[in-house]
């Protein structure tokens, strides 16, 4: 395993239209977001609040000229834009659902506001590149929502896959020597505090991963991000590291991160009444939501400008 940082990461050229795109992300508009789906909605015990929030981001994506659907057993919200079905594309997903009588602020409503903003952005100024954008549900069942995705959209629809960017609760941060905690299981060393956005990434993924670092280097230097890589497949040999939808594409071998503020090994209300939207940091979620829509953008570029897609996946 290796941990990385944004700091040593390597820096890359700015491009003017890429900064001024991410400057356009507000934390009010993300505000906006956690607030609306921040209610327990459980795809189980809360299937009334589980289908409005589904309805409500669909509602989203059709707003910002997107054409969403829902698919599946159990009801993942789709938008595509209509270059994704003839060239190899970027999919950023999130998941819904929260667990039982929680409001999930954090998990996951921060993560659907970064993925929402993005879309958003990314449909609206950039309409010509291939983009997917997935609302996942039953993140919280063992990862129902995302595994039946990879298993029938994807062998279903002509779309092919250069890398995904999974959110997993990206909007607690703490600023205090001591709020970070490792997984016992994991033989790594990471910073103490707890402000930095954490990156999960295996052998096929390493690549994305150190350019989402060069991004945060050239773009957001003031924002720290910490990279784990899991090398010669010890993804599989730690469970904690495929906690989230990004293990069903690793399962798919398409290239996938999951973006997090590392949950319970730094936010205390995790799983509980109190994960609530004035518990999210709205600046540092607005920087996950910049990072995400620049690494995105760089994503899609990259082959584009060289004249060809490298390895593209199928599901």
């Amino acid at each position: 395993m290796r941990v990385q940082s944004s700091a040593d990461a390597r820096p890359v050229a700015r491009r003017r239209d890429y900064a001024a795109a991410a400057e356009r992300i507000t934390e009010a508009q993300l505000q906006e977001t956690v607030e609306r789906i921040s209610i327990p909605r459980s795809y189980h015990f809360e299937r009334t609040e589980n289908q409005a929030v589904a309805e409500w981001i669909a509602e989203q994506f059709a707003a910002y000229g997107l054409k969403p659907q829902f698919h599946g057993r159990y009801a993942n919200v789709v938008a595509t834009t209509p270059a994704c079905r003839r060239q190899a594309g970027v999919l950023i997903g999130a998941h819904y659902d929260s667990v039982p009588g929680c409001p999930g602020a954090d998990d996951n409503a921060s993560a659907v506001a970064a993925m929402l903003a993005c879309a958003e952005h990314l449909a609206q100024q950039f309409p010509d590149l291939p983009c997917c954008f997935v609302a996942f549900n039953c993140e919280e069942d063992d990862l129902a929502g995302s595994m039946d995705f990879v298993e029938h959209y994807l062998a279903e629809n002509p779309i092919r896959l250069k890398a995904a960017h999974v959110l997993e609760m990206v909007g607690y941060c703490d600023h205090r020597c001591g709020s970070q905690r490792v997984p016992r299981e994991l033989p790594i060393r990471i910073p103490e505090v707890g402000n930095f956005l954490g990156i999960i990434a295996n052998r096929r993924s390493a690549r994305l991963a150190n350019r989402i670092l060069s991004m945060a280097k050239s773009y957001l230097d003031d924002f720290p991000v910490m990279s784990l890589k899991a090398y010669l497949g010890l993804e599989h040999l730690f469970p904690v590291l495929k906690r989230s939808d990004h293990a069903a594409f690793w399962r798919k071998k398409i290239p996938s991160v999951m973006w997090t503020d590392t949950s319970e090994y730094r936010n205390p209300h995790y799983h509980r009444r109190t994960d609530t939207p004035d518990t999210i940091d709205y600046a540092f979620l607005r920087r996950v939501a910049q990072l995400l829509l620049l690494s995105s953008l760089t994503t899609l570029v990259v082959g584009r400008e060289a004249g060809r897609d490298r390895s593209p996946s199928r599901g």
